[in-house]
């Protein structure tokens, strides 16, 4: 049982093989990689899950010499979609399997990498934001006060016009100053059901658009209720609707424009440094212009914005408030088509270990 605890709790996909290359097994990494339950995989030539001349080659010749083969950043392909990775092939002396195969996803190790960079920058320029919020705001009590004072002291109402614009002035840039400092009390969790906070986003975006806008549902009805706080996710996905709808106002008509909105589960997931088993993935897809390019690694910091208009502080505030749901918020794009991505663990607690539920093992011959 020790065998099957280690190989369903390892980050590295394992795929055994039997002797005419039929997959005898895989554990839970392998079947996040490939997008397949084991069940479902069971028995099925590799080539039908895994698209990979060399790996068929590679195959072979370590069966064929006995010996282990070890092939670093090489593209496979899943379902289309090409995977950079290392993967290493060993012969068994085993009566369930003939080979194991050992896939490391490079793009895996990268994105994780990226993302804890971009947790660090942003918690720096947010640290860095609120602190600037509020100088702002000591200040600005002072000045809304004394220009009070003045507009009562003056009787030209051409003279109190100017006070109540410093006065107006000075409440605006309050709350700006307030949107930088973003919300000051912890979250407060409760379990509910993503799909009435997606609905309600839903149903707030028809209503600022007039039902102009065409918005996609493709919802996954098997997603398990999740610890969040509904008001602030409902912001937070707002937020990201939003954008998507003013990216698309910008370009085109509104009618002429599409938000698809998405939800999946995700398995062995990794959000910063912290491995997930089952986490909540939501999409917001629009069919807009694209963020440009010199906007990409930047559109999460504050008072950045691709609108003349914008303040620059709608995608800190979803970023900030995902985060205080150890969740993240990635984004890809190109034009006609930019994609958030949010991930949600469906548990703020630290994930459950894994069950003895697979009765796999294998002599992989490898002295340690």
């Amino acid at each position: 049982m020790i065998n099957a605890f280690v190989l369903e709790n390892l980050n590295t996909a394992i795929i055994a093989l039997d002797s005419a290359l039929r997959v005898s097994y895989m554990n839970h990494a392998a079947e996040a990689l490939l997008d397949i339950s084991e069940k479902s995989g069971l028995q099925l030539p590799l080539p039908q899950i895994l698209e990979h001349g060399s790996m068929i080659k590679d195959l072979q010749r370590a069966l064929e010499q006995n010996q282990q083969f070890t092939r670093r950043e090489s593209e496979i392909v899943i379902h289309g979609t090409p995977v950079l990775a290392d993967y290493t092939i060993t012969p068994l002396e085993n009566l369930e399997a003939s080979m194991l195969i050992e896939i490391h996803p490079r793009d895996r190790l990268q994105r994780i990498t990226r993302e804890e960079s971009l947790i660090a920058k942003q918690e720096t320029s947010r640290i860095l934001a609120r602190g600037l919020a509020h100088e702002i705001k000591n200040p600005l009590g002072g000045i809304r006060g004394a220009a009070q004072l003045l507009d009562k002291q003056l009787d030209d109402e051409e003279l109190s016009e100017f006070t109540q614009i410093i006065i107006e002035e000075a409440d605006r840039l309050r709350d700006l100053a307030d949107q930088m400092l973003g919300p000051i009390k912890p979250p407060s969790m409760n379990n509910l059901n993503i799909h009435e906070v997606l609905e309600r986003v839903i149903q707030l975006l028809h209503a600022e658009t007039g039902g102009q806008l065409s918005i996609d549902k493709d919802y996954d009805p098997s997603i398990p209720d999740l610890p969040a706080d509904r008001e602030r996710l409902i912001q937070a996905i707002l937020n990201l609707v939003r954008n998507a709808m003013q990216a698309i106002e910008q370009h085109m008509p509104l009618s002429d424009g599409k938000i698809t909105i998405q939800s999946r589960i995700s398995r062995q997931f990794t959000i910063g440094n912290q491995k997930r088993r089952l986490v909540c993935h939501l999409s917001v897809i629009d069919n807009g212009p694209g963020i440009p390019e010199h906007l990409k690694e930047n559109i999460f910091y504050p008072m950045i914005s691709g609108r003349a208009e914008g303040t620059g502080l709608g995608l800190p505030m979803a970023q900030y408030i995902i985060s205080q749901h150890q969740g993240l918020i990635e984004c890809d794009s190109k034009p006609g088509q930019t994609c958030f991505h949010v991930y949600l663990p469906l548990t703020v607690e630290e994930p459950s270990q894994p069950s003895y539920s697979k009765q796999f093992s294998a002599d992989t011959n490898r002295s340690e």
